[in-house]
């Protein structure tokens, strides 16, 4: 199979993670193992509190773990210096646009947050970040917009122009939590553009969908149940549909339609 002998973009062995405080603790992800293949777009899917979310901030080192450890690269992420990780995985948010405080910054200066991995301590952006800025605005279908205040957009609006930030960093993993949220049809088909272009040279895309149509999309799948990965592997192969069916209690199948697969209610 095409992904059968590819290095490992991100790889993740017994990972236990609970979220809360004190004695309120709960367990979210229970002795978890992936393995993301570099050069492919993985999508993780499953019902509301599933462990989707919490295995990709995981993924990304932002939680702390009781158990367990996440190579990036063949590397174990604690080992990474912090600007090497910062410019090698790039990270969005859910709900991203809300907790950024950015919204007096122009478009234009929020998307040059993405470039300040590759950037010395208080050194003025360069020709090549700007002209990175621009081409990632652009992909994004933002650039009108640049000179705008960020906090003056709406929902779709400031979803691309995220999306356009995390673009800039060049990074050679994203990670994306919900990245079609408040996308209309157009704007999520040109989502799917971007990851595959993405992927198409050579970079790893991970993403929390909750659009499964969209998520079979991918080239692998991972589905998800009560913290526990309930399978793992190529999206089109009849134990993906066979899985995300039974995670959804048997409410969902999977149908061809032409040259790709859509998710109905049964």
């Amino acid at each position: 199979m095409k992904h059968a002998a590819s290095p490992m973009a991100l790889q993740a062995e017994n990972l236990s993670v609970s979220l809360g405080q004190g004695r309120r603790l709960h367990p979210v992800l229970n002795h978890v193992d992936v393995a993301i293949h570099a050069g492919r777009w993985t999508s993780i899917v499953g019902p509301n509190g599933a462990g989707k979310s919490t295995l990709l901030r995981a993924l990304a080192g932002l939680l702390p773990l009781q158990r367990g450890h996440v190579q990036l690269l063949g590397k174990d992420l604690t080992t990474w210096l912090s600007r090497a990780r910062a410019q090698t995985l790039a990270w969005l948010a859910q709900g991203g646009a809300s907790d950024m405080g950015a919204d007096d910054l122009l478009v234009r200066d929020v998307v040059m947050l993405g470039r300040l991995p590759h950037q010395g301590w208080l050194s003025p952006p360069s020709p090549k970040d700007l002209a990175v800025v621009e081409a990632a605005l652009k992909k994004t279908h933002a650039w009108p917009w640049r000179d705008r205040p960020f906090g003056a957009l709406s929902g779709g609006e400031r979803q691309r122009v995220l999306l356009a930030r995390l673009l800039a960093v060049q990074a050679e993993v994203l990670l994306m939590d919900e990245p079609l949220a408040n996308l209309d049809p157009p704007h999520q088909a040109d989502w799917i553009d971007l990851v595959r272009d993405q992927v198409a040279e050579g970079g790893t895309v991970v993403s929390v969908l909750h659009e499964i149509s969209m998520a079979l999309l991918a080239d692998d799948l991972i589905v998800m149940r009560e913290g526990q990965v309930i399978y793992a592997g190529p999206a089109h192969q009849p134990e993906a549909h066979e899985a995300i069916s039974a995670v959804f209690d048997h409410r969902l199948r999977i149908h061809s339609l032409g040259d790709r697969w859509v998710a109905l209610p049964q």
